[in-house]
């Protein structure tokens, strides 16, 4: 079994309905564009087919990761998460060590991550860098740039 990814009601419910949309309307879709393509001739020179085809492979592997996706999905109550350290749908208002800016981060799970909305996945550098500190404790964060210090202030729900 895979490892649960934790939702918001709403993260779960934005999931299952990409994945309805790529079952109800992007694989029917895409189903009549082979049939289309199989329709004018010989199929090893029709190119338009062969790309239906691969369209068709990629669709269906974004359908089986959604689903397996989905099939350990977990909803978590933001409400009852404990806030005395840092954990998934926790805002946490931290400061960059080095030159004392503020920002504010909620942590999610990766398919909810929008970095223009602070929100930050649980498995990015930064949110793995987070996970587990309590206000006053500084998380020394590796990215590709090179190594940052955050220092947590505050953790809300």
């Amino acid at each position: 079994m895979a490892n649960p990814a934790y939702y918001t009601e709403e993260g779960l419910k934005k999931l299952l309905d990409e994945l309805h949309h790529m079952k109800t309307v992007e694989r029917p879709h895409i189903s009549q564009q082979i049939a289309d393509a199989r329709d004018k001739g010989d199929l090893s020179e029709n190119a338009e087919y062969h790309a239906a085809k691969e369209d068709q492979g990629l669709l269906e592997a974004r359908i089986a990761k959604l689903e397996a996706v989905a099939a350990n999905a977990r909803i978590i109550d933001p409400g009852l998460v404990d806030i005395s350290k840092v954990y998934i749908h926790c805002k946490v208002m931290v400061r960059h060590v080095e030159n004392g800016t503020q920002r504010e981060f909620t942590l999610v799970a990766e398919s909810e991550a929008d970095i223009k909305t602070g929100k930050i996945s649980v498995s990015s550098p930064i949110g793995k860098g987070l996970l587990g500190k309590a206000p006053g404790e500084i998380a020394e964060i590796v990215t590709p740039t090179g190594s940052t210090r955050f220092e947590v202030l505050e953790i809300t729900r």
